[in-house]
């Protein structure tokens, strides 16, 4: 006797752990996660499983983190370079002046602002690891957690700028800050000239998250326009 019933599972490997995942596109999923993010799949389920947190809470914590991002900093930057208020504020307390324009940055421990001028240019690193503002900049490109640039920027720093198209005057002194897990620095970058009549928003478009670490300098009025067209 025949029959036409066709099974889709695999019955050559019969007694072998049955591969819940093609049943189960999430734990499909996983699968393909390398070991550290599977321990993060791990420490999730946990913490449910333990009524320590929803996984609406664990969701909703990381909606909050992905959505910090470097416009964050380009929106503190221009309210400096337009009011001259905000700014000495910005500079004298820097959590303060962050929470007004609704970026929470209470978490840092110590939070410093640079200030670059026509004859200083400041630049941060972080030789250990890669110690970053996140709540105002999101996540460290790659470049900065690289041994590279973590060795270099405190050595040669005119070099490794120079990489990133940024060729300062020799009589502008360089000065390079290591942050660390107490320690953050933001760089506040120079207005470029020739933006007197430009708004706030605009002003914003031409701030970088490279020149808030101070590798390079905001964008100047015509690269953007060019860049935009």
């Amino acid at each position: 006797m025949s029959s036409d019933t066709h099974h889709d599972h695999d019955h050559e490997h019969q007694g072998q752990e049955h591969d819940v995942a093609q049943h189960d596109p999430e734990a499909a999923e996983r699968n393909k996660v390398p070991y550290w993010g599977k321990r993060l799949y791990a420490i999730r389920e946990l913490l449910i499983e333990k009524g320590i947190l929803t996984a609406d809470e664990i969701q909703e914590q990381i909606d909050y983190m992905e959505a910090r991002s470097p416009a964050n900093g380009a929106r503190i930057v221009a309210r400096a370079w337009v009011d001259p208020a905000y700014k000495d504020r910005l500079l004298n307390n820097p959590k303060g002046a962050c929470a007004e324009m609704g970026v929470d940055a209470s978490g840092l421990v110590e939070f410093v602002v640079l200030e670059n001028t026509d004859k200083v240019h400041n630049l941060v690193v972080c030789t250990l690891c890669s110690c970053y503002p996140r709540p105002i900049l999101g996540r460290p490109p790659d470049w900065y957690k690289s041994f590279a640039y973590r060795s270099r920027a405190v050595v040669e720093p005119r070099a490794v700028m120079r990489e990133f198209g940024t060729e300062l005057a020799d009589d502008v002194e360089v000065r390079v800050f290591d942050s660390s897990a107490d320690m953050r620095y933001l760089v506040l970058p120079r207005r470029p000239a020739g933006t007197e009549h430009f708004s706030e928003d605009e002003l914003a478009g031409l701030v970088t998250r490279d020149s808030m670490i101070g590798v390079s300098q905001a964008k100047e009025p015509t690269a953007a326009k060019a860049l935009v067209s």
